[in-house]
């Protein structure tokens, strides 16, 4: 891009995208109360209709809860393969527009067009033909913000829903800006917010007069992130290729568990679906983290180095329970367990071979089941050890 050129950066965000893409095969849904995620007490919002968020209903909200907000919502069990159909269609599209795209979710992404405006027009006309084509070719509405930067298009996206465009140029960028609540600002969560209260800052205006060091003593280095961005400072450029910082997995119990045998199972089967996934990715982990969740919601997580990177279930299944054993005797029943495989690299350049011949054995028999799994995805094989699992309501798979 030429120097001194200014950047026009899309922000797309599918509106409820998970009930949206339902609605297609249940038209007499539309204008209701719709609640995608599986109805179990236990289970949370995996999205909510706008008719369901006007009454307080939000994602990652327990289901209980939301229930009680909304109590004649239609509940829908979640079909993520359908979402993740009509995701690649989504970026397909985007990608037929610029090559600069930054897929944040499988309903977002960031869009450089600043090099596609010779040949589709101005900003603000290829922002209303991305939502026409995602309207009339998926059935799907988005929202659109606009803006020279990736942050205030995010800004916009967020303030032009349901389903519309919010274009903020250049130079309205700081006008607007200033008139919005600091937790509009990334990086202001709930306890930022009060330090900033306590500072006398509700407003971005206010952040934005506020001395850099007065905002470094009291927040560090997020005072002055946060100050760059009250100025509508963000030169970060749209990235096409994002690392994956973690793979993960995790499981709900339907009945909170004491039962250490029950526990540690639950390690070695989630340790082997980290394992497949990492593989299936080609990436080896330096950091195994253990996460538990008790009966109260309160989380306790645990991290350890490998002694070398690896993919294998075995160092990953090694690392999670002696965390968990090192944990002792624990306070609650637990909720969930969850490991984390974390310190991601490409598989060629971070696997250190053993010298032990049973660890080359091992990988090899991982390669030949994974080898089995995607010819018989229905759960083929399994450690022997698995075979008598109690069924259990499956929650969800993480990556990030």
């Amino acid at each position: 891009m030429a120097q001194g050129k200014v950047r026009a950066i899309l922000h797309v965000d599918m509106d409820a995208f998970f009930v949206s893409v339902e609605l297609l095969t249940r038209p007499e849904l539309a204008g209701k109360q719709v609640i995608v995620g599986h109805p179990g007490e236990r289970s949370v919002v995996l999205s909510a209709s706008y008719e369901c968020r006007a009454l307080g209903v939000k994602s990652a909200m327990p289901m209980a809860v939301a229930m009680r907000m909304a109590p004649h919502a239609v509940v829908i069990p979640p079909t993520h393969g359908l979402y993740s159909a009509y995701s690649a269609r989504i970026m397909e599209i985007f990608h037929q527009v610029t090559p600069l795209v930054e897929q944040l979710s499988v309903d977002e992404a960031f869009l450089d067009v600043t090099g596609s405006i010779r040949r589709l027009g101005p900003p603000e006309e290829i922002g209303e033909m991305i939502r026409a084509r995602l309207r009339t070719e998926l059935g799907l509405p988005a929202s659109v913000g606009i803006a020279a930067s990736k942050f205030v298009a995010k800004v916009a996206s967020t303030r032009a829903k349901p389903d519309g465009m919010l274009v903020i140029r250049p130079e309205q960028t700081l006008a607007y800006l200033h008139t919005l609540p600091v937790g509009a600002l990334w990086g202001v969560g709930a306890k930022t917010a009060l330090v900033l209260r306590e500072m006398g800052i509700t407003t971005v205006a206010q952040l934005a007069q506020t001395p850099q060091n007065t905002l470094s003593r009291r927040l560090g280095a997020t005072g002055i992130h946060l100050y760059n961005l009250a100025w509508g400072r963000d030169d970060r450029s749209v990235e096409t290729e994002r690392e994956e910082k973690s793979i993960g997995a995790e499981e709900t119990f339907a009945i909170d568990i004491w039962d250490d045998e029950a526990l540690r199972r639950e390690i070695l089967h989630l340790g082997h679906r980290v394992a497949t996934r990492l593989r299936e990715a080609e990436k080896v982990a330096g950091v195994v983290a253990l996460k538990l969740r008790y009966s109260d919601f309160s989380t306790l997580s645990r991290s350890r180095t490998l002694p070398f990177p690896s993919n294998a279930a075995g160092d990953l299944v090694s690392a999670a329970e002696g965390l968990f054993e090192k944990l002792g005797q624990r306070p609650q029943a637990v909720r969930l367990v969850g490991i984390r495989a974390e310190k991601l690299a490409d598989a060629g350049g971070g696997m250190q071979l053993s010298i032990d011949p049973r660890d080359d054995n091992w990988r090899q028999t991982e390669a030949t089941m994974d080898l089995i799994r995607s010819r018989f995805p229905a759960g083929a094989l399994r450690p022997a050890s698995l075979l008598e699992r109690g069924q259990k309501e499956k929650k969800s798979d993480q990556s990030s």
